[in-house]
């Protein structure tokens, strides 16, 4: 019910107690906010009403002070009572762009716009702003070549005898404004990294007959300031001899770190680009390395050059990790170029993946492209950009939209490429903080762009406190006197009740933890009310009713289903859902009805299954569809499917009814000449039909759900088996089997002679006569004696 017209002095609340309902769902209305900024951190949408109700004797809907701003109007909060911080955004410092970088003064040129904002951001709100990038042209830039000095390099230090002249040559037609440095590493002088005995102490190639004199190793060593003087640049390298080292990794990202921090001793300009090119031959030492030679102390990434201009804490200190390489890097705006030779490419393009600000190149093996390899560098460089955030708050969210050169918004990018000198880019920040930091004093973080001196500082404050907090009144006669009126409302001193403070717990009952109280520990009127002589006045709410003793109860809080308060088929009484007849479960959304578990076939589920809250649940193992009426793997799937093919292609079998076929059989059947059983999706069915013939179709379900069923157009029939065939075919078979005995007779009897004559031969052999020789000889008598047996003259047989 809409309110009525207002006078101008009028309270809120003194005119109308029942409000219109808001329109979508309110949760400023559900948080149950006791405090201003309670409200706040609801929801950005919240808004706090700090006007002051009236008094009245009556019973009344206590004032709902948190809600939407509309809302807190129609029910007649007046706006200039009315909390409701928002996030934004204060530009405090925006330099316009340069187009050069050789200004008068390096200090004014500007390649990021603005520079120096503040924002006001309040918990789950957010706001944004807008961040211009130009590389302006003829920028001055600072060159620092550093380069390994094992003996393997020994070819490439002749090499770059001249770098400085052609290099300046190259570099005069990209800026007008360039200088040079130079420095050198090996690798920490300790075992088991260096050759450390005597003998190797003033040469490490003695006894090397390759290369017999070499310096002794060292870390890094810086040899020349960056300078405008070229030729001073060529006769420092000419001076350099190579050393020895004795594992394959160098000590190059220890160098890195030195050239990168010792910036006085380098000779970095601030206002210059700064490339730092790292020429080597192999892959690098990396943290923990050092513990192989007893170095335990991290690297602490600081400066450690001595009046030699060596590092003093080469043996002292570990390797440094990759993430301190990259955060040193950042520091001090330097881009650093990875010369390495095509083996090890790989290597150390992968380490660009994780240090902002790096590119790699291949050096040839005795550095001949160095000079085209450094301009192109450069230039790819040159042509992207890319923001990166320093000290970013936790509590703080950015997110980025890159638009580039096609002018095309990019979400989620912070990155542009392809770009030439001069080509301005912008990017979109959204800044959220997600929720209130301890203190919620100001905090700050940076964005700049990778290599870049210019940044952007953010100043980020917090809303997080309402403004009517700050005109607290203790001891107010608003609160009689035994409270604080903060925000609209009274805050009563311990002890005390009501909307003014106008009751002392425990007068009106004999509770004694108090009225409002469901229990001791539990908050007043359960946070939905107020306590009004020990008695709770329910808050309204835009979802229902609230109610009970300690506003305890509601009519909106019971479960749902799919957003639908008790499926729509129930009840909520203070929390629990009362199912209507039919339903049952937590949110009365199962169904007790099973007709729509019903198959075709009346079976429930189609017996494979079991119906749960009206939808079945199939049991069978491969069985599916809203009765568990497609199953091809069961073991009645074809006699199911073989009716229908019976009723649908002859006409016979016991569905043969038409009515009965049609409203059961709705499967799409197919005909053809030949079936394809070598299809694993379908299952091959076969029976034999009422006259002995085979009918074969094949089972199977589409991917859209729908059953097919592919048949024979006829079934398969053999003739009948012909007599005088199978009576040929029996004497065939008694003959063939005689004829298979009596030669295996034949063959046993003629093995068993042989075997009886070869013993009677055998014996004839073994046969003895015991005769004289002059006898034998003269009569030649030919016949067998039995061995050891004497014979007598009147047995011999004379011819």
């Amino acid at each position: 019910i809409p309110c009525s017209p207002q006078p101008e002095n009028y309270s809120f609340l003194s005119f109308c107690t029942e409000f219109p309902p808001s329109s979508g769902l309110n949760v400023c209305m559900s948080g149950s906010a006791t405090s201003c900024e309670e409200c706040i951190l609801i929801h950005p949408s919240c808004a706090w009403c700090a006007q002051e109700e009236a008094k009245s004797q009556s019973k009344v809907i206590p004032t709902v002070r948190c809600d939407l701003t509309q809302s807190l109007q129609i029910r007649g909060c007046k706006a200039q009572f009315i909390e409701f911080p928002s996030s934004q955004t204060s530009i405090l410092k925006s330099n316009p762009l340069s187009t050069k970088g050789s200004a008068p003064s390096q200090n004014e040129v500007t390649q990021i716009m603005p520079q120096k904002i503040s924002v006001s951001l309040r918990p789950g709100d957010q706001t944004s702003f807008q961040v211009q990038v130009r590389q302006v042209e003829d920028y001055p830039v600072d060159l620092y070549y550093l380069m390994d000095l094992s003996l393997s390099m020994k070819d490439d230090l002749v090499t770059i005898h001249n770098l400085g002249t052609k290099l300046t040559e190259e570099m005069s037609r990209l800026t007008s404004n360039f200088r040079l440095g130079f420095g050198t590493f090996v690798d920490k002088n300790i075992s088991p990294f260096s050759y450390t005995e005597p003998k190797y102490q003033n040469n490490p190639c003695n006894g090397y007959k390759l290369f017999p004199n070499c310096v002794p190793s060292f870390g890094f060593r810086h040899v020349l300031s960056l300078t405008d003087k070229v030729d001073r640049f060529n006769q420092e390298v000419q001076k350099q001899m190579v050393s020895r080292n004795r594992d394959a990794p160098e000590g190059g990202f220890d160098a890195i770190v030195q050239a990168a921090v010792c910036k006085e001793e380098i000779g970095w300009r601030k206002e210059a680009f700064h490339l730092l090119v790292f020429a080597t031959d192999d892959v690098p030492h990396l943290a923990l390395d050092g513990k192989l030679g007893g170095l335990v102390n991290p690297n602490d990434g600081e400066c450690h050059l001595d009046k030699n201009n060596e590092n003093s804490a080469s043996t002292q200190m570990d390797y440094p990790s990759l993430g301190l390489l990259g955060e040193k890097l950042a520091e001090n705006n330097i881009y650093l170029i990875f010369a390495v030779t095509r083996r090890y490419y790989v290597i150390y393009k992968n380490y660009t993946a994780l240090i902002p600000g790096t590119t790699v190149e291949i050096l040839d093996m005795d550095s001949k492209n160095i000079i085209q390899l450094i301009v192109n560098a450069y230039n790819n460089i040159r042509s992207k950009v890319e923001l990166t955030v320093s000290d970013q708050p936790e509590d703080i969210s950015l997110s980025f939209t890159a638009t580039c050169q096609d002018g095309q918004p990019l979400p989620g990018l912070r990155k542009c490429s392809d770009l030439k000198i001069g080509d301005t880019v912008s990017f979109d920040v959204n800044v959220e903080a997600r929720s209130c930091p301890k203190g919620a004093a100001s905090q700050s973080f940076t964005i700049k762009p990778v290599g870049f001196k210019d940044r952007l500082e953010v100043t980020v404050d917090y809303s997080c406190d309402c403004g009517c907090t700050r005109a607290a009144q203790t001891n107010s006669s608003v609160c009689s006197s035994t409270g604080t009126f903060t925000c609209g409302k009274c805050y009563c001193e311990p002890g005390y009740l009501g909307s003014h403070c106008e009751c002392q717990e425990g007068e009106s009952g004999n509770n004694p933890l108090g009225a409002c109280r469901e229990a001791e520990g539990k908050r007043m009127c359960s946070g939905r009310g107020e306590c009004s002589c020990n008695q709770c006045l329910c808050y309204e709410s835009e979802f229902g009713k609230v109610y009970g003793s300690f506003c305890e109860c509601d009519d909106f809080s019971c479960a749902r289903h799919k957003g639908v308060l008790c499926a729509g088929h129930g009840e909520c009484h203070c929390g629990e859902c009362k199912c209507h007849a039919g339903y049952i479960g937590d949110n009365c959304n199962c169904s007790t009805e099973t007709t729509s578990c019903l198959a075709d076939d009346g079976q429930l589920c189609s017996g494979r299954g079991h119906c749960v809250c009206g939808h079945c649940h199939c049991s069978e193992p491969g069985a599916f569809g809203d009765t568990c009426e497609k199953c091809p793997t069961c073991p009645d799937a074809c006699g199911t499917k073989r009716e229908c093919i019976e009723c649908r292609l002859f006409n016979s079998g016991p569905l043969a009814d038409n009515q009965t076929c049609q409203r059961l059989c709705k499967d799409e059947i197919i005909t053809v000449e030949a079936l394809d059983t070598d299809d694993s999706a379908g299952v091959l069915c076969l029976y034999k039909s009422e006259n002995d013939c085979v009918m074969k179709f094949m089972y199977s379900e589409h991917a859209n759900g729908k059953s097919i069923l592919t048949a024979l157009k006829e079934p398969e029939c053999g003739g009948g088996p012909d007599a005088l065939m199978v009576l040929l075919a029996v004497v065939g078979s008694i003959l063939m089997v005689g004829i298979i005995l009596l030669a295996a007779w034949k063959l046993a009897i003629t093995v068993h002679d042989r075997r009886a004559f070869a013993q009677f031969q055998n014996a004839r052999c073994r046969a003895r006569y015991e005769l004289p020789s002059s006898v034998d000889l003269l009569f030649n008598i030919k016949f067998p004696v039995p061995k050891n047996q004497f014979l007598h003259t009147r047995d011999l047989k004379w011819r």
